[in-house]
């Protein structure tokens, strides 16, 4: 999991840093919600956790401009020693999935954080699904098309995945690396250029076919399900 912190007290962005620090998550830290909203477009996290009352940007401008921009926005957790109800529904009701008061212990706040990400999403993944004429057996690490098994190592099966599990969704180049090789940046481009490139080979990955691997510009790729394709699982 990639998780997006912004907050200008860098006591409560230490605190929240340190919680993470054993969790075995990604994270990146932000002064601004300037600077948040830059790497939003740049980058995709599963949980955002910003501060209410930055300056200049504020957690809650980072908010609407998420779900106002995003096609698909993660989960948002705002942070702030507010503790007005009116307050509390107003970031509800913008979209926000948490909120979390000031001050509170780092192991509630990786509680909150994990729960977050959990909402909206299976807590428990069927070992089969269906995409189409796709059928993936994530206890075989295996995936047939029209019955028939398609041959792929662990790395593709993961890559291939992946963009299943998100399907319609943009996901950089950082974000495959860290799901799919643990974090190491220092897996070089072509690398993750190759798989995806077997995979949408291996797969048959077109329009007839139902399921394209798209390449979004300067960002990284995303898979699309053309329309009149159903869905089973």
């Amino acid at each position: 999991m990639r998780i997006a912190i912004a907050d200008d007290d860098p006591e409560i962005l230490e605190q929240v840093v340190a919680a993470l620090g054993g969790s075995g998550h990604d994270f990146d830290k932000f002064r601004t919600g300037t600077d948040l909203m830059i790497a939003l477009k740049r980058n995709t996290y599963d949980v955002v956790l910003a501060d209410w009352n930055m300056p200049g940007e504020t957690g809650l401008d980072v908010l609407r401009w998420t779900m106002d921009t995003l096609d698909h926005p993660p989960a948002f957790i705002l942070i702030t020693s507010r503790t007005e109800k009116s307050d509390i529904v107003r970031g509800l009701e913008m979209g926000a999935t948490d909120y979390i008061v000031k001050p509170e212990s780092s192991e509630v706040i990786l509680a909150r954080i994990e729960a977050a990400a959990r909402r909206g999403k299976r807590d428990a993944k069927d070992r089969f699904e269906d995409f189409g004429d796709y059928r993936i057996d994530r206890l075989k690490q295996a995936i047939q098309f029209n019955e028939e098994q398609i041959k792929l190592t662990a790395k593709e099966f993961a890559v291939a995945l992946l963009f299943f599990e998100n399907l319609n969704r943009p996901l950089s180049r950082s974000y495959i690396f860290g799901q799919v090789w643990g974090g190491s940046l220092d897996v070089e481009t072509r690398t993750l250029d190759m798989h995806i490139s077997r995979v949408r080979s291996k797969l048959g990955l077109r329009p007839q076919n139902g399921y394209v691997i798209q390449t979004v510009f300067g960002f990284g790729y995303r898979m699309d399900r053309f329309q009149g394709v159903e869905e089973d699982g």
